[in-house]
């Protein structure tokens, strides 16, 4: 069984990992990771120090050098928990528009199913943020577990 596993560095997508490679050990599957780094992302609100009452306000990343180096810190971390419970996993960074990324990777890839985080947001929020999960089972063919 090829499972797929979309992290990002999240306590949904860590519990969604170690589902995945609970089935993974289960059926002796194999599990890939990936990571998307969405590169229009840039900082709305000035030049300024963030304080933490900023924080809610500005949607911050230094820069694209910055979010690569996060992305495969949180894909090694991911690589090495899967590890530490039996998995020998590979892991990839993609680039774009995260649910359309996750969904067009799963449906060339032979995977038989997915897993992605769901932080629980609001109804309100995600109406005007949206929701990567939501967007995933809306867009995907391939079978989808969401893990909270």
């Amino acid at each position: 069984m090829e499972l797929l596993v979309a992290v990002d560095g999240s306590e949904e997508s860590d519990r969604a990992l170690a589902y995945a490679t609970d089935i993974a050990n289960a059926t002796d599957g194999s599990i890939t990771l990936i990571h998307v780094i969405e590169p229009d992302v840039y900082d709305a609100g000035g030049g300024e120090p963030i304080s933490p009452s900023d924080r809610r306000d500005r949607l911050v990343i230094d820069s694209l050098d910055a979010a690569e180096e996060q992305g495969r810190a949180i894909v090694d971390e991911a690589i090495e928990f899967a590890s530490e419970r039996g998995q020998t996993v590979s892991g990839e960074l993609l680039y774009g528009q995260p649910a359309k990324v996750i969904s067009e990777y799963a449906e060339k890839g032979e995977f038989e199913t997915l897993y992605v985080g769901h932080r629980g947001r609001s109804e309100r929020t995600i109406e005007f943020l949206g929701s990567v999960a939501r967007d995933v089972v809306e867009r995907t063919t391939v079978p989808v577990t969401v893990v909270k």
